[in-house]
């Protein structure tokens, strides 16, 4: 069964990046010239996404508005003839099929994702946490798309970190998987471990914001019990799958930037910065005029 729909976890408060977000989402702060979760949403849609399923909360209508019709912007652009600008705020509208769903109480990842279980239905879906920017030639959602194809399982996108930051990640443990033609970057999991202390994770490969997963999810999340402050956390329903279920991880290409983070998101602005043909040149002269 293909995958059509895409969930997008954006309830959170963003207490990270206060005071900029005490009156604005987080995934509606720039990088260079769009929000975060255009991003998100445009590698969804680059991957053959049809739904996108965005999980808000109260202070997060800034999100609807932004893929939504302005009429009055279109209107003013289309006066004073500005072409080039009035196709690009068209397109946002016109990227993908969006609905939204509330999130009433903040009860962590696994709840904002089971919060969608009705607009997807029965069948394969991908979950894309907007905080996590990957810049790739392939949609990194598409990627592990790919991967759901061959495997007809879960997928969850893995990459290698430092052993210092295990702490901050789910972690895996795998098995190299036998199919030749994945160059090595699919793993069979055989274990997974939210948060491991320093010298006790199975490995050094973390799972970042990307998944594909089955509908057979729903029910592990809704069977798994909330942790400290009541959360439900999705890793803990992926492991509770892999009883069931083969679960993959794919070692994905591409730069994945932490942009739910400050200094991620300094860094991904930096360099989203510097490979733009319009903004580029003339941006890495003015970084090397400060002789850092």
């Amino acid at each position: 069964m293909r995958v059509r729909k895409a969930v997008f976890p954006a309830a959170g408060w963003g207490t990270r990046f206060l005071p900029a977000t005490k009156a604005q989402p987080k995934e509606m702060l720039p990088l260079v010239d769009k929000p975060i979760i255009q991003y998100a949403v445009e590698e969804a849609v680059a991957a053959g996404i049809e739904q996108v399923i965005i999980v808000t909360s109260s202070q997060k209508r800034a999100i609807e508005d932004h893929f939504d019709l302005s009429y009055e912007l279109e209107h003013l652009l289309e006066e004073k003839g500005d072409i080039e600008m009035l196709r690009q705020v068209r397109g946002i509208s016109d990227l993908a099929q969006v609905a939204y769903v509330r999130q009433k109480e903040q009860l962590g990842l696994g709840h904002a994702v089971l919060m969608a279980k009705d607009l997807i239905g029965h069948e394969p879906f991908a979950v894309i946490l907007p905080d996590d920017v990957v810049i790739a030639d392939r949609p990194c959602i598409g990627q592990l798309i790919h991967a759901y194809h061959q495997t007809h399982n879960s997928v969850v996108a893995v990459m290698n970190v430092p052993p210092a930051d295990v702490g901050r990640y789910g972690i895996i443990a795998s098995e190299p998987s036998v199919d030749p033609l994945d160059h090595g970057r699919l793993h069979r999991v055989t274990r997974i471990v939210e948060k491991p202390e320093v010298g006790s994770a199975p490995s050094n490969l973390a799972v970042i914001g990307r998944y594909v997963l089955t509908p057979k999810i729903f029910d592990k999340l809704e069977q798994t019990q909330g942790g400290a402050g009541g959360e439900i956390q999705l890793t803990d329903a992926i492991a509770a799958l892999m009883e069931e279920q083969e679960v993959f991880g794919y070692e994905f290409e591409g730069t994945r930037y932490d942009a739910g983070t400050v200094m991620g998101w300094l860094k991904a602005s930096v360099e989203i910065a510097l490979a733009r043909q319009d903004l580029g040149t003339e941006f890495r002269v003015y970084l090397q005029e400060l002789q850092l």
